[in-house]
């Protein structure tokens, strides 16, 4: 390293930065994989029962397009200072354990919107499928991007930590998106329906039962496995 100054300070920034560069890495990986295996899980799941596909093909694309999309803040976004006091090292077994452990939380609520569709709005038939459809598209893509604010800090969200202004920003355009779609011109162009107002009552109750589970579990998680990201 070559220092044009004699100060120190740019050596500790330099650190500072790659532990934020690291811990955002860590982030994206741990949110990206534990949501594809809770997705799987689903899939699976709602394909043994169902008379129909659970979602299109291009739903379920554009969905992680827009998911994806939602993550481009991910760079920007701050880390808690505790985090950066120490340094952090690359662990494919805190990866696949995060994986396990956090993964099939998004199934139970996934499942639980399917016996809403299904019993409730009687979404149950090849008739009604565009409706089933839909729900689920909404569901998943307003959990996954809600639950980027849940797996960024190990503390409790929107109280003791608070994203960057970009991530706010992404994750609450992305979700209103997926929100305000199926009520769209482009709701024709996917194969979706608009949605019955009691719906986003529903909504609202299985996003905050998954938020509140996830909490519960990440705290138990980082008092057994002394890790989160």
């Amino acid at each position: 390293i070559i220092l044009l100054e004699k100060d120190l300070e740019a050596l500790h920034k330099g650190v500072v930065y790659g532990r934020i560069t690291f811990g955002n890495i860590m982030k994206y990986i741990k949110m990206a994989t534990s949501s594809n295996f809770g997705n799987v899980f689903s899939i699976l799941g709602a394909s043994a029962f169902l008379p129909f596909l659970p979602m299109l093909p291009i739903q379920l694309l554009f969905q992680n397009l827009l998911y994806d999309f939602s993550q481009i803040s991910l760079p920007w976004d701050n880390m808690d200072e505790d985090y950066l006091e120490s340094p952090k090292k690359w662990e494919p077994k805190g990866i696949f354990r995060f994986m396990i452990y956090l993964g099939p939380l998004s199934s139970i609520f996934d499942y639980v919107l399917f016996a809403v569709m299904f019993f409730v709005f009687k979404a149950n038939s090849p008739d009604h499928q565009h409706l089933f459809q839909t729900g689920w598209f909404v569901l998943g893509l307003v959990s996954q991007t809600l639950i980027v604010h849940m797996i960024r800090t190990k503390k409790i969200p929107f109280i003791q930590s608070w994203a960057s202004a970009p991530v706010i920003a992404m994750t609450s355009l992305v979700m209103a998106l997926g929100v305000i779609i199926p009520f769209t011109p482009l709701a024709a162009v996917l194969s979706m329906v608009p949605l019955p107002l009691v719906y986003f009552f529903w909504l609202i109750g299985i996003l905050l039962a998954y938020s509140l589970l996830t909490q519960f579990v990440k705290n138990w998680y980082i008092k057994r496995f002394n890790e989160w990201l």
